[in-house]
């Protein structure tokens, strides 16, 4: 590193274009020191034992409703054709006044159009369903889809 004293012939005004880079060096060891002094103690944490995760495949209860959409957009109540969405929106309005209310379970086809399913969960939320869920096929254990 150089250190600039001053001029050769003794000319002090003139400007200096040299970067002093002192400071910067010293506030970067300083702030090294720190680091390798306050990490340690940052990573030491107290050993646990953490509880294993296990995915309970969902237990239906009887009071819920199953509303099953097949590939071509026909709705089926507990494996019942429902026609329209009209009569949909009549049985889900009996079953929303019910304490508790039943929860709404839509198994889609996994081609169905999404309009399908759109008109399905707008119908149930007109109705004053309050819980709305989708019911899908868990990936085969120890790989994905």
């Amino acid at each position: 590193m150089s250190m600039s004293v001053g001029s050769a012939d003794g000319d002090e005004d003139q400007v200096m274009s040299e970067i002093n880079t002192t400071p910067l060096v010293d506030i970067m060891l300083v702030l090294l020191i720190i680091f390798l002094i306050t990490s340690p103690v940052v990573l030491k944490t107290v050993k646990v034992q953490l509880p294993d995760e296990k995915n309970q495949a969902l237990k239906t209860n009887p009071q819920n409703i199953n509303l099953t959409i097949d590939k071509d957009g026909q709705m089926y109540w507990n494996q019942r054709l429902v026609p329209d969405t009209n009569a949909l929106f009549d049985k889900l309005k009996v079953e929303a006044v019910k304490v508790p209310q039943p929860e709404v379970h839509i198994r889609g086809d996994q081609t169905t159009k999404y309009e399908a399913v759109g008109k399905a969960i707008l119908t149930a939320q007109r109705a004053g369903i309050a819980k709305v869920g989708f019911i899908t096929e868990p990936a085969p254990s120890g790989g994905t889809r």
